[in-house]
């Protein structure tokens, strides 16, 4: 391979890395790529490492030992997370939004790949210092979210199905009471999805009653792992006497009945 300019390393270094968040890589497989020396790969690095950090769009983190290397981190920073959960509010804001039976219409947003790429990464930074196997999510709104948080963290996306599917080999279902109804309904995961005494994260586009978020953490027990977080794109502050707690959201909703408006906010975590 013919020998390439600084500026060309500088940018097929950046792409890869932030192709592959949270994953090691070796100066080694830079060297071989880019045909340069290990001592002008690590130079190149620095000048990745000092733009993307002053840029606020994540930090390149040295990991040291014999299977060491670099990785990529995501991030956002505080004006820009701010910026974006406003121009959100902004979308969610819309009245046509309130469809029959006061439910909120957010599929748009969830199947938007600019808008979930960002919250993805915006949520990915409250547990980037969590020790955790994998994300879990239930079908199907929440998965767009809930893989770009995955991606971004560097860890496998397991999904809960509603029903159990004959694809998925033997599984186990749960009863769990809806936050939002009250009425009895199931979940199911496959035992093949997820190794005992995982410990994982719970990602959703909306957070009604909390009774999904207390239903996956009995579900949890049965493979004898652990939520250890929840995070939501948007949370229903309307709703009193949830099931769940501690979680976090970048959105507050309220609907407002008497008034048919909906109430709209960034939430103060990402203040």
């Amino acid at each position: 391979m013919e020998k390439l300019s600084r500026n060309s390393r500088v940018v097929a270094i950046t792409k890869i890395l932030t192709e592959n968040p949270n994953k090691v890589m070796g100066l080694n497989s830079f060297s071989e790529l880019l045909n340069a020396a290990k001592s002008t790969i690590s130079e190149d690095i620095v000048i990745v490492r000092e733009v993307l950090e002053k840029l606020e769009m994540g930090r390149v983190e040295t990991i040291a030992g014999a299977a060491g290397g670099i990785k990529y981190i995501p991030g956002v920073g505080k004006d820009s997370s701010r910026k974006f959960t406003e121009e959100l509010c902004e979308l969610l804001r819309d009245e046509s939004r309130i469809v029959p039976g006061n439910f909120i219409y957010v599929t748009d947003l969830m199947y938007n790949p600019q808008i979930i790429s960002k919250a993805g990464v915006v949520l990915s930074g409250f547990f980037k210092e969590v020790e955790v196997d994998c994300i879990v999510t239930v079908e199907t709104k929440g998965i767009p979210l809930a893989y770009e948080v995955a991606r971004s963290l560097g860890i496998p996306l397991v999904i809960i199905r509603r029903d159990s599917k004959v694809t998925e080999g033997s599984t186990v279902t749960i009863n769990y009471v809806s936050g939002t109804s009250g009425r009895i309904q199931q979940m199911s995961l496959s035992k093949k999805s997820m190794k005992p005494q995982s410990k994982c994260i719970f990602i959703d586009d909306f957070l009604r009653g909390g009774g999904t978020a207390k239903g996956i953490k009995d579900l949890l027990k049965e493979f004898d792992s652990e939520l250890i977080g929840t995070g939501v794109l948007i949370d229903n502050i309307g709703v009193s006497n949830k099931k769940a707690s501690g979680y976090i959201s970048l959105v507050e909703l309220n609907y407002i009945e008497e008034t048919n408006t909906l109430d709209v906010q960034p939430s103060k975590m990402v203040e």
